[in-house]
């Protein structure tokens, strides 16, 4: 097999057996890089600290997520900041936010305070957001979709 050392050198062709001696005398493992490769070629390393680096790797990588903020046309203030704050926070994490104005009843009658609504939350954000989608009404639902800066 070819062999790559600890540091990353080329060792050349050895036998098995000297492989894993070597592997031994360094207390590192003996990993098979490129089995289809001819002669198969592995490397002396820390399997488990490579594990945690390649699962480290993936973990960093974030997907960009569609989150929800639900509000009312008559939200009160405290609730408005913490729906602000937790929108915030989604959007500095890579996340888009959907911001979902539901109506009940009568409400359906002051469409115009629930889009003042969305605006006003678009103005508190509009440091870390981009509209990516206007306010559109579906049914008692006004949905705006919001995107990083």
């Amino acid at each position: 097999m070819r062999l790559i050392d600890g540091e990353g050198r080329q060792v050349g062709v050895v036998a098995t057996f000297e492989a894993l001696r070597m592997a031994q005398e360094s207390e590192m493992d003996l990993v098979e890089v490129a089995p289809d490769a001819r002669p198969p070629v592995c490397k002396v390393m820390d399997y488990g600290k490579f594990k945690y680096e390649q699962k480290k790797k993936t973990h960093h990588t974030h997907k960009t997520k569609l989150k929800e903020v639900r509000l009312r046309p008559h939200t009160d203030d405290h609730d408005y900041n913490v729906k602000l704050e937790r929108a915030k926070r989604f959007l500095e994490k890579g996340d888009k936010v959907q911001l979902v104005l539901m109506f009940r009843g009568r409400q359906m009658v002051h469409k115009d305070l629930g889009r003042k609504l969305l605006e006003r939350m678009v103005v508190d954000l509009q440091e870390v957001a981009k509209v990516e989608r206007p306010p559109k009404q579906e049914g008692r639902r006004m949905t705006m979709l919001l995107a990083r800066k």
